[in-house]
């Protein structure tokens, strides 16, 4: 029994930090509500380090290894006589690795925590009853050893998403530019960072951490606060957050919400954090799927009662649910952009314009103008007026913001025959206005009645129905109706001041 407990251990995932005792007890000296880090004995926190340091070294290796190679192969020392020598080091280092395992293994075996943790995981693995689940969830450890809360296995749905071949840029610079968050030495140097944001959810929003199975096998994390006890009607409401592409739930827009007291759904991109696999197009809305339907079914939300809110490339997955999933109620668009080949070919050479435009389209589509269009609902944009991220030539020129680009696209598909020439060049106008002053002084030139407006559109809604596009043959003044300005740049945190329910008649 002793030695099955030891291999358990050694075995075992990396405990950092326990958020309660599972049976309700504080150990002495650690009063008050807030958990503790765990701590772990001498020999496990050496050795502990000893790993964590040859991990490091081992992913450093990884990135750097075509031009390490390179190197190699010039300097001739490719060559099987002084590979020999090479690979009797590397099994050198990699025995002394095993054995720095096991003793690592023997200092948790002789850690009462680490013991109990440990027990608790396999327990839950056998059943994973609430019960169970309730006292896993005290812990906060490597996430790849959670058990799987939701598969889209208990529901059979197809994937909804076109499975695409590797290709060479795609797969290797191309998505790590694309999402930086997926790097792992970037997800080392935040792990403090998350680890304190992961906390704060679950210690003092009693956050529930969920694993769910994605039908390409991707384990997706995600972090749900429930408030529908108490918080009023908001708390009724589910906002499904979509995070940047550097961005974690632990630390990303999953607080503008829960600021106003909605029910809130975060998770992680795959390839980000818990996250396994990695975040193309495919996989991404593959994730999507599954947090959406673990809402509904496992959760107990209605579609109509589900709000998506996403910021900067997360845009791309929320655009991807409300086409897919009409009945939701509205979704919220923060920072985000109509097409990614415009910002691709932004920060690329010129000379590589050819195949940029290859590897966007077929690899990384990021489509969101498409999608969104597909979309019934109410929807919001918010533009930050000093965004240097999705600007194509820079933060001064806003007319170069992408928001932009995906309001103009949302607008012609719904009303058509308001954006005319006219009707274009006058959002153009109201686009141009950086600040409230220069917004109402386009107003006044073009002399907007909102009251009109409005009663114009629910005339049109009453005779015709609701499904767009409208043949509204005047010209209602739309543009703030869809989009709202936010004076700050792209990474700022939004604030709940600043989000809002979407438009609706």
């Amino acid at each position: 029994m002793a030695g099955w407990m030891w291999l358990r251990c050694f075995f075992g995932p990396h405990l950092q930090r326990i958020h309660r005792s599972p049976d309700q007890s504080r150990p002495e000296g650690r009063a008050g509500r807030r958990g503790w880090t765990y701590q772990p004995k001498s020999l496990e926190k050496h050795t502990d380090s000893i790993l964590g340091w040859a991990s490091a070294l081992w992913s450093l290796s990884y990135y750097s290894s075509p031009l390490l190679l390179c190197y190699l192969y010039r300097k001739g020392y490719i060559c099987s006589s002084k590979l020999v020598p090479v690979s009797q080091y590397v099994g050198t280092v990699l025995v002394c690795l095993l054995g720095v395992a096991c003793l690592r293994g023997w200092g948790r075996w002789k850690n009462s925590e680490y013991q109990q943790f440990i027990s608790i995981l396999e327990e839950t693995r056998k059943t994973n009853t609430p019960s169970k689940k309730k006292k896993l969830g005290c812990y906060d450890f490597d996430f790849s050893h959670w058990p799987a809360d939701f598969s889209w296995k208990e529901l059979f749905s197809p994937s909804r998403y076109l499975c695409h071949s590797s290709f060479l840029i795609a797969h290797s610079f191309g998505r790590r530019m694309l999402y930086p968050g997926s790097v792992y030495l970037l997800q080392k140097a935040m792990r403090p960072m998350l680890q304190q944001g992961q906390a704060r959810l679950v210690e003092e929003c009693e956050g529930q951490r969920n694993k769910l199975v994605a039908c390409d096998g991707n384990e997706i994390d995600t972090m749900f606060v429930d408030r529908r006890r108490v918080g009023g009607m908001q708390g009724q409401t589910l906002v499904i957050c979509c995070e940047g592409n550097a961005g974690f739930y632990e630390v990303g827009c999953m607080n503008t919400p829960l600021e106003g007291g909605y029910s809130v759904l975060g998770w992680n991109h795959p390839g980000f954090a818990g996250s396994t696999g990695v975040p193309f197009p495919q996989n991404e809305a593959n994730a999507m799927d599954v947090v959406i339907q673990f809402a509904v079914h496992r959760l107990g939300f209605n579609l109509r009662d589900i709000m998506v809110y996403a910021w900067s490339i997360g845009g791309f997955t929320a655009s991807w649910a409300v086409m897919s999933y009409p009945e939701i109620q509205a979704v919220v668009l923060d920072a985000s952009f109509d097409d990614l080949l415009p910002l691709a070919l932004k920060v690329m050479p010129d000379s590589w314009r050819p195949l940029v435009t290859h590897t966007v389209r077929q690899y990384m589509n990021l489509n969101n103008a498409d999608q969104l269009c597909k979309y019934q609902g109410p929807v919001l944009l918010i533009r930050r007026t000093k965004d240097e991220i999705i600007t194509t030539t820079g933060p001064e020129d806003i007319m170069s913001n992408r928001g932009n680009d995906l309001l103009l696209k949302l607008l012609q598909f719904r009303y058509p025959k308001v954006m005319t020439d006219d009707g274009v060049r006058a959002v153009r106008a109201w686009l141009g206005a950086s600040n409230p002053l220069e917004e109402a002084s386009v107003y006044s030139s073009y002399e907007v009645d909102d009251d009109w407006c409005t009663s114009v559109l629910q005339s049109y809604q009453s005779e015709r129905g609701q499904f767009f596009p409208w043949s509204v043959g005047k010209r209602p003044q739309l543009d703030r109706k869809y989009m709202r300005n936010f004076e700050t740049t792209h990474c700022t945190p939004l604030p709940y001041s600043e989000f809002a329910t979407p438009w609706s008649l």
